[in-house]
């Protein structure tokens, strides 16, 4: 029943995920690939640099509610066999997996942070919320998003264990956080060289090579 159940949750959750917003609104509203611009990364970032405001909600749109879809039916089906939160979790991770490397977009997706952070709050909303801190103050500190968003990743699972949720919680936060990490493996060559691009906090350039956190 429970084997079921999960190979159930990963077929919806990856395959809501492979829903890309930047993808869809690039292709319904202006007829091109967001991958085959700017950083090439479909991503909301890369997006706004390359397409302007036009369609940015519905870019957030999209993967908030299909994050939030995932979840819930992780949930549920989950909860059946008294296990909610590890439904939600693992749907989460399924969903990150998804909309990283996408099936039906040849495996090139973006990198999941708006999916995790939803993933965050619908889990424990004081988890979320500390997330989003840990992002803003590294960002603020170090002008780099890249770093914001893995160190932000990482508490996931320690900011799980911290408010007392198991073991098997907090592995599915640390796979979901690895998941980021690895999609980020460039941004870690480019941080460790110094060549990483910092935020403008001032402006910003249009189709420029910045990462993307989407």
């Amino acid at each position: 029943m429970t084997v079921l159940l999960l190979i159930l949750i990963a077929a919806i959750a990856y395959g809501l995920g492979g829903i890309n917003g930047a993808i869809v609104a690039s292709w319904v509203l202006h007829k091109k690939d967001i991958r085959n611009y700017g950083s090439h990364n479909a991503g909301l970032t890369n997006y706004y640099r390359t397409f302007g405001a036009a369609g940015v909600a519905v870019v957030i749109g999209i993967d908030i509610v299909k994050a939030v879809i995932a979840v819930l039916i992780g949930r549920a089906l989950l909860g059946i066999v008294g296990a909610p939160v590890v439904g939600k979790l693992f749907a989460g991770f399924c969903l990150i997996l998804g909309h990283m490397f996408p099936a039906f977009h040849r495996f090139k997706g973006g990198k999941g942070a708006l999916s995790g952070a939803v993933l965050a709050f619908m889990v424990d909303w004081r988890v979320g919320l500390l997330m989003i801190v840990i992002f803003v103050l590294v960002i603020i500190f170090t002008r780099y998003v890249s770093l914001g968003s893995m160190l932000a990743a990482l508490s996931f699972p320690i900011l799980l264990w911290s408010f007392n949720y198991g073991t098997l919680e907090g592995v599915l936060g640390l796979l979901c956080a690895l998941l980021v990490i690895v999609k980020h493996a460039e941004n870690i060559v480019r941080l460790i060289g110094g060549t990483e691009n910092k935020l403008n906090f001032k402006k910003s350039s249009h189709g420029g090579d910045e990462d993307e956190e989407e």
